[in-house]
């Protein structure tokens, strides 16, 4: 990582507030360069508050942007950190409107030219995209980073149409945390009480929402572009990693927007920016490559700061002429949870689907076999969103695979995959509802198994996300879905391994009777792998990443003996196994201006091997937000739980907020949610 400290502009920052239409005046952090000509301006919108949560990681980018001319802003969602009004749901057609808004206002500003950016990541890049296809005028550019274009079927609540028990029930309990954090009386003054109980007085457990529409409803529909891609207007950069959940939408992207208007960019990364270092790497100089982008979409010019135009010379011949798609095809590799940087090379596609990939077919072989995989089948899958932490991916697959069924392919010769494999397999099952596992294992001379990618189908979405068909108990149907996009190398005297399983807990919420499995005949079933030309491309490379000066953060050294990030525990005797995650999302920091932030959680995940009906899970949290100088000492716990049985989920959600040690909000909320489709 190459630290910037000099520019071609020298800046300041000045914290603001956004005025909208209502009244509500939302919180924002400005980087300006120092000059009189009006420059673009670079809008990043979370709810994930500036002042302290996001704050390490806008001071490697913003400050940066300003330095190569251009006003970059963060700005708190409305309800969130230090802005005013009351939270909503992720996404929420207020959310969306105000982003609007401030678009519009930063045009409108004597400093700005009247081009406007969006940029982020997870959900500043879904926001960035959804606004885009609201298509205010000003709004010229994006970059999308760890998107989705689909809210069903490609975030962080159904999957094949099945409910992400991992974090549909995670991330519910983390923004129950986060939306009940309070503002901080340092930006927003004696008012910060008043503003927090209000806050707190509006907020509903994100999860009833979540766990109430389980088919892709209208619910679903709002804010998921691809249900329009034709809405945005924008030139759009979509960037995605083979080991985060989003990566599918850079290729939907690819595919369905104009390509004068869109380039796609996938590396080996986890969910992160490409220029933080954090495995799996390599890392890039995304800064520079994103730089590319914004000065010929809102200044037209082009600038050599990216060496990814074909030419290695630093000059580039445009950001335009790049291939439709730059993607990273890894090397095989052992399995590992970590892996510092995945050997590989970058190909280029000109259009996708892509005239050098074909999808070929591997008819499975042999006679029907039963499918009933133990219900903990899935404790291996690894981290559903890996964040380049060292428990992340998955395990050696050996234990999972024993638990499904096998199909393997010897590899002749290297084969290159990229794309999203298929599935097709004649199913018969004993029951009404079920759900159908494919993996994806690259396996060594030695054994060993290494996840490539994974699939998953509720039995019921089979005839669509957005129904619910019962299966006739004894029937037999041919059913096809998708795995996740890879882009993987197999080397010869490996064999390709296709694991199908009927549980994956805890990614996958177990339906009522799955126990019993179904099924599977080989004869009309088939793995079909998207096989690349083995053409790399060596003048797709890129510039060392590069970051302005860090924030300064002190992480206070601890005697406490750190707990595992994953700890699988058995009960043999009971036969119930328990995963505790640790998500590790920052411990206790202290920021320069004296702000002491704490917070720890803890995820359990807990299932009788042969019951799917025992299946449950608890998040807890706590977050405390400490300035000794002022004093101020204020502290958030929460607790989240999900159980089910055969008709309903059942939900208790908890919150308790703090200051000091006076209570000022204290609700707990117990819902039954029936299982219409999960």
């Amino acid at each position: 990582m190459r630290i910037r400290t000099s520019f071609p502009y020298e800046t300041f920052h000045e914290d603001i507030r956004v005025p909208l239409t209502d009244g509500t005046k939302l919180y924002a952090r400005v980087w300006r360069p120092l000059t009189d000509e009006p420059v673009p301006a670079l809008l990043e919108y979370l709810p994930y508050r500036l002042t302290d949560w996001t704050a390490p990681r806008d001071w490697q980018r913003h400050p940066w942007y300003a330095g190569h001319g251009y006003a970059s802003v963060r700005v708190d969602v409305r309800g969130h950190g230090n802005s005013e009004g009351l939270p909503g749901d992720e996404y929420a057609t207020t959310e969306l409107a105000d982003g609007v808004e401030v678009v519009d206002w930063l045009a409108a500003q004597p400093w700005c030219s009247g081009r406007v950016g969006m940029f982020g990541i997870s959900w500043g890049g879904f926001n960035s995209l959804q606004i885009a296809a609201l298509a205010p005028e000003p709004l010229k550019a994006v970059v999308t980073v760890c998107s989705s274009d689909d809210r069903y079927d490609n975030d962080v609540h159904y999957m094949g149409g099945s409910v992400l028990a991992v974090d549909m029930h995670a991330w519910a309990a983390t923004m129950l945390a986060f939306v009940s954090r309070p503002p901080d009386p340092a930006y927003v003054g004696e008012s910060w009480r008043d503003l927090w109980v209000e806050r707190l007085e509006s907020v509903d457990p994100f999860l009833h929402t979540w766990l109430a529409h389980q088919t892709r409803d209208e619910q679903w529909r709002h804010g998921s572009v691809c249900e329009d891609y034709s809405a945005i207007r924008a030139a759009v950069l979509a960037v995605g990693g083979w080991h985060d959940p989003y990566r599918d939408t850079v290729l939907r992207l690819v595919e369905h927007l104009p390509p004068d208007r869109v380039r796609g960019l996938i590396g080996p990364w986890s969910h992160q920016y490409p220029d933080r270092g954090l495995p799996p790497g390599p890392a890039i100089g995304f800064l520079q490559e994103t730089l590319r982008w914004w000065d010929h979409w809102l200044k037209d010019t082009e600038t050599g700061v990216g060496t990814g135009s074909g030419t290695g010379t630093g000059t580039g011949t445009g950001v335009m002429s790049e291939p439709l798609l730059r993607s990273y095809v890894s090397d095989s590799h052992p399995p590992a949870t970590v892996y510092p940087v995945l050997p590989g090379r970058w190909v280029g596609d000109p259009a996708w689907p892509s005239p050098l990939v074909a999808h070929v077919p591997y008819a499975l072989q042999g006679a029907p076999v039963v499918v009933r995989s133990p219900q903990h089948t899935g404790l291996d899958a690894g981290r559903f969103f890996p964040f380049g932490n060292e428990a992340d991916l998955p395990p050696d697959q050996r234990e999972e695979d024993a638990r499904s069924v096998c199909f393997e392919f010897d590899v002749q010769e290297e084969t290159w995959v990229l794309g999203r494999p298929r599935v097709r397999l004649r199913l018969t099952s004993p029951v009404m509802r079920g759900q159908v596992v494919a993996r994806l294992c690259d396996v060594a001379p030695d054994g060993s198994s290494t996840l490539v990618t994974r699939g998953v189908l509720n039995l019921t979405a089979r005839h669509g996300r957005d129904q619910v068909v019962l299966w006739k108990p004894g029937s037999t149907e041919e059913v096809l879905f998708e795995l996740n996009g890879i882009g993987h190398a197999f080397p010869p005297g490996h064999r390709i391994r296709l694991a199908v399983s009927s549980a994956y807990w805890p990614w996958i919420w177990p339906q009522p009777g799955s126990e019993a499995g179904f099924t599977l005949t080989p004869s009309g079933s088939a793995l079909e792998l998207p096989l690349r030309a083995q053409e790399s491309d060596p003048s797709i490379v890129f510039e060392e990443p590069e970051q302005s000066a860090p924030l300064g953060v002190n992480f206070p050294a601890t005697l406490d003996e750190p707990r595992p990030e994953r700890l699988v525990v058995r009960d043999v005797a009971k036969g119930e196994w328990r995963l505790e995650v640790d998500p590790r999302y920052g411990g206790t920091r202290v920021y320069p201006d004296g702000l002491e932030f704490t917070e720890d959680a803890l995820e359990t995940y807990t299932i009788n091997e042969s019951d799917p009906l025992s299946a449950r899970t608890r998040s807890d949290w706590s977050v405390r937000l400490h300035r000794p100088d002022m004093p101020w000492d204020a502290s958030v716990e929460t607790r989240s739980e999900i159980s089910c049985d055969e008709t309903d989920f059942i939900t208790a959600n908890e919150v308790i907020c703090k200051d000091g040690d006076e209570v000022v909000f204290h609700r707990t909320w117990e819902k039954r949610i029936p299982r219409t489709a999960g």
